[in-house]
């Protein structure tokens, strides 16, 4: 290159022509106006001797860096021409192309100050931060040598022009672009950062440069055939797609306020979360942004998928599309942003490059095949809302299939120079439930911070630039007063539960009396209820006249009812969305023949759907890919709808006629009714929390609502719905559903409205354990009460092996998250599969400690692998030949249970009570011993290779713990430990 270059391209140029320029050029802007005036000379046909100073004084194009590098940005023209011009000059003159070698460093050196003088064009924030300092002589040096430095050949020309980002030129002109930039006064990080994205942009105008000439360099053109012109129309349909589909994102509205999420966002804070599932609370809490990027720019991690999990209404979705634009505007082309909803993708292929493509769609991906596998682009996938795959395939087999490609591309991608992208995926954690242990081992994982002081303190001055310092300083107020329950102040820590308060605060709609009384569940309803008032009341009010009649042509209380129901058929629809004709079909069905006149009435008037434009006012939009279908905007919102829907077809149920003689809805109508309300999937703990709230706070007789439905649970036992001869319940629900092209069937309609049932039931039994005077008439026995008539010790039994019919875990994966406090007493769970159960009180977060109730049931060869059975009372039960591995048992009550031959492998046994337990041949390898009570216990041929244990763990009295197996060398060593083999040897002897 430098000298020995620059006399190649001399030799070209070595013809009768002349030019006026001073001698002497040194660099900077006078070589950049020197090289242009060079290109215009060639242009104009002028006189080339006068040239031959002027490049013999020049060692690179590179010489430009050697000037403060503001006035190069300020006074550069386009460097292309120079290349382009010099190229089609020699070609015309000497009838002769440059050498392969010659033509691309030239390119090169021109492209990579062309992407450099565009880049600080456009962001002129990073422009302004640039000094007049000039190059230090080391940097000139580097510029003097790069000839020496590179052996360029025809091989490194045909890579430099495939892909320029691995070529040995990049890697030089990187060098000395870094240093001149941390010269000119930018970080270290900053330059870096912008070195990287200025070389990676290269290679467009080292294509433009080839379409130029194309026709006089064809040895040049001809490496990439026709591809060039191709090349540059997939950059320029990634620059529309950016423009449209990620730049808009912070733009739109929040709701229908006249702000958007750029002005009310902030971004939050992560902790890192451990293989279980739980987040490391000694974690260091990070800036999610910080966070994502610096995994993002770390070289070391680049076989990591970044994956944010988190609860509803904790800004993940925001996140997605902030995030999106910040790495548009600050780290692309180094990634290219693709925001994918996950819940929008209709086609989910066995090859995970196919899903990406239907996904985007976009016309980079429609004419290149390769978009995958080009080493000029890389893609940074932000794929949201992992838990709507899950609602979208209906089993969690799926989502770890799907989870186990990402992780797959990922790691792929780390290994092959082609690719090179990354994913970023969210989505709720509850999702994961049942997978959890087998989650793919190269997952970045971090859990969303419930907003901290100085975040929401950050909120709060966002806010304050939208409705003025009073009112912000009023909310701020009623927050941190006493007459503000805890329940809200911790709602508040949620990003969109902080809007609602905030909007509803600031319309003067939130009191602080309203939540005297509430828990966290019945908290959020009040909040929602209030939020549905103000959506229906209040959101559109000119002049003290409520708008929303005149915009619909529906009263307040027909577009509740209209809500609640697109509420409960989104959530059956097993996604976000739901057809507009299923909302309709229903609300007939339902008797709602007047709104569905009024409804009729608006389409008529406005020529158009009138139920789509009344459900659009109200925090639902059309659903993207769907024809005729609506959405939420948030997920929780339409839940919470859905559970006041449920809520009050169940509080029908206990309605009495006149005298209180019979139920208002007969035994036949509540048989169809459940059908319908519950014969979808399984209901989630989102749903249920909702749910329960209300039906507490209407005052509705739990005790007769309990009666009934535990009737139907036990017609539902016997196969009753599923076998009549007439009208078959689950198979009309079933129609009903393929009707409105939700996929399903009366064997999957009978389980699921079974097994919600049974869901009901436990919550209603856990209430009711909570209440005085409710215990007995709320207690739910799966099995019947013990010596009662309905007493079945296999019911249980029967039901798990049902469920199984759907999937494996199908009554684990459904019920398995409400059984904390259910009284299994004397069930009969022989060899029953309970694997990856949570039975006591941590599934859901904020709920009062319960203890899981077995009795005297018969838990023989079941499994409950990776179960959580924290402080569980198992107490002289039959567990011989237990599955227990990796199960937590903190605290279980093991008192007298026979354990023979049971697999404890692996197990959290931390201050158990083990006491007088029958242990002989139990396999304890790798538990954890911790505090335990083995006083008693007979450990005759147990297995207790690498057990945990400390002085607390008590030996005494333990039977046959001489005949224990693969003890550790430190335990036998222990004086404590010593003494009670030897105490079990003497015993064992004298027997």
């Amino acid at each position: 290159m430098a000298r020995r270059f620059w006399r190649n391209i001399w030799r070209f140029l070595n013809t009768d022509i002349e030019l006026n320029l001073p001698g002497n050029v040194t660099g900077g802007v006078e070589a950049t106006k020197a090289l242009f005036e060079i290109a215009k000379a060639v242009q104009e046909n002028k006189d080339a001797r006068v040239l031959k100073p002027l490049v013999e004084n020049f060692d690179s194009v590179l010489d430009v860096l050697n000037s403060p590098l503001g006035k190069v940005v300020k006074e550069s023209l386009p460097f292309l021409p120079i290349a382009t011009g010099i190229i089609s000059y020699i070609v015309e003159k000497t009838r002769q192309e440059p050498t392969l070698e010659d033509a691309v460093q030239l390119v090169a050196q021109v492209a990579y100050l062309e992407s450099f003088r565009i880049f600080f064009i456009e962001y002129p924030e990073i422009s302004e931060r640039l000094t007049e300092t000039e190059a230090s002589e080391a940097v000139q040096k580097q510029i003097n040598k790069l000839d020496e430095d590179i052996d360029f050949n025809d091989r490194n020309a045909k890579d430099t022009l495939i892909c320029f980002y691995h070529s040995p030129l990049r890697e030089k002109f990187d060098e000395i672009l870094l240093a001149r930039l941390q010269e000119s006064g930018l970080d270290e990080n900053t330059a870096k950062i912008v070195t990287k994205r200025i070389s990676r942009t290269t290679h467009r105008y080292m294509k433009e440069a080839v379409v130029k000439v194309k026709d006089d360099a064809k040895q040049l053109a001809g490496i990439y055939g026709d591809g060039w012109q191709q090349d540059l129309e997939v950059y320029g349909s990634i620059d529309k797609y950016l423009e449209e589909a990620i730049a808009t994102k912070p733009q739109e509205k929040v709701f229908d306020e006249n702000f958007s999420f750029r002005q009310i966002y902030v971004p939050l804070e992560v902790k890192a979360v451990k293989s279980d599932g739980e987040v490391d609370k000694d974690a260091e809490s990070q800036n999610i942004e910080e966070w994502a990027k610096t995994i993002l720019l770390d070289e070391n991690k680049d076989k990591q998928v970044l994956f944010i999990q988190a609860g509803p209404g904790r800004g993940k979705s925001v996140f997605c599309r902030m995030f999106a634009d910040s790495v548009r505007r600050e780290l692309h082309p180094i990634y290219t942003p693709i925001l994918i909803r996950l819940r929008d993708v209709r086609n989910f292929a066995a090859n995970i490059d196919e899903t990406l493509a239907n996904a985007v769609g976009r016309d980079f991906v429609k004419t290149d095949t390769g978009w995958l596998t080009d080493r000029n682009t890389r893609f940074l996938f932000l794929l949201d809302g992992f838990d709507e795959l899950l609602l979208e395939r209906g089993a969690s087999n799926e989502l770890k299939v799907f989870l186990d490609q990402v992780a797959q591309f990922q790691k792929q991608a780390a290994e092959n120079k082609e690719r090179g992208h990354r994913v970023l995926i969210t989505g709720r954690p509850l999702a994961l439930y049942g997978i959890e242990r087998l989650m793919p081992p190269n997952l970045e994982r971090v859990s969303i911070l419930p907003m901290g002081d100085d975040i929401q303190q950050q909120w709060f001055e966002k806010w304050q630039t939208l409705v003025g310092e009073e009112e912000t300083e009023k909310f701020r107020e009623f927050l941190h007063s006493q007459q503000c329950p805890k329940q809200v102040k911790e709602l508040a820590r949620e990003p969109l539960l902080l809007y609602l308060l905030a909007a509803m605060h600031r319309d003067e709609q939130l009191q602080g009396e309203m939540f005297a009384t509430a828990d966290v569940g019945g908290a959020k309803v009040l909040i929602y209820e209030q939020a549905l008032e103000w959506v229906l009341e209040k959101q559109r009010v000119e002049d003290g006249q409520n708008l929303n009649p005149e915009i619909t042509k529906l009263e307040p209380e027909d577009l509740e009812i209209l809500l609640a129901e697109a509420g409960l058929c989104v959530v059956q629809s097993g996604g976000e969305y739901a057809a507009i004709k299923m909302i309709e079909d229903r609300l007939v069905k339902q008797g709602y023949k007047e709104l569905q006149a009024l409804i009729e009435k608006a389409r008529q008037d406005k020529q158009e759907d009138g139920l789509k434009n009344a459900l659009a006012a109200f925090y639902l939009k059309s659903a993207a890919g769907a024809e005729n279908s609506v959405e939420f905007f948030h997920k929780s919102f339409g839940e919470f709808l859905c559970a006041k829907r449920m809520a009050e077809s169940l509080e029908d149920l206990t309605e009495t006629g006149k005298r209180g003689k019979s139920y208002v809805v007969s035994d036949k109508e509540l048989e169809w009714q459940v059908y319908d309300l519950f014969g979808y999937r399984n209901l989630t703990a989102e749903v249920v929390e909702y749910l329960m709230a209300l039906l507490v706070k209407s005052e509705v007789e739990l005790e007769v609502l309990f009666e009934r439905l535990h009737g139907f649970y036990l017609d539902w036992c016997d196969g009753k719905f599923i076998e009549e001869r007439e009208e078959v319940l689950p198979q009309k629900k079933a129609r009903q559903l393929w009707q409105w092209r939700i996929e399903s069937g009366q064997r999957r309609v009978d389980i699921y409205t079974g097994l919600n049932v049974m869901i009901l039931l436990f919550e209603l039994h856990r209430y009711g354990q909570s209440q005085e005077g409710l215990q007995e008439q709320l207690h739910f026995y799966p099995c019947g009460k013990p010596d009662s008539e309905y007493f079945d010790d296999v019911r249980l039994m029967r039901i798990i092996a049902y469920s199984e019919c759907i999937e494996v875990t199908g009554f684990v994966g459904k019920v398995g998250g409400f059984l904390r406090s259910a009284d299994l007493s004397s069930a009969d769970l022989n060899s029953a599969n309970l694997s990856g159960t949570y039975l006591n009180d941590g599934y859901l977060n904020n709920l009062t400690p319960s203890t899981f109730h077995f009795g005297l049931t018969n838990l023989r060869d079941a499994d409950f692998s990776s179960a959580c059975l924290n402080e569980a009372n198992l107490m002289g039960l039959n567990l011989i030949g237990v599955n227990l591995r990796n199960a937590d048992l903190i605290s279980i009550n093991l008192r007298d249970a026979d354990l023979r031959d049971a697999n404890l492998s692996g197990v959290n046994l931390r201050n158990a009570d083990l006491t007088f337990a029958q242990l002989i041949g139990v396999n304890l390898s790798d538990a954890n011993l911790s505090g335990a009570d083995f006083s008693g216990a007979n450990l005759s041929g147990a297995n207790l290779s690498n057990i945990k244990w400390n002085n607390q763990t008590i030996w005494s009295n333990t039977i046959g713990l001489h005949e224990a197996r693969e003890v550790p060398e430190d335990l036998q060593q222990n004086p404590e430990f010593a003494e009670a083999v030897a105490q079990s040897e003497a015993a064992s002897q004298q027997q």
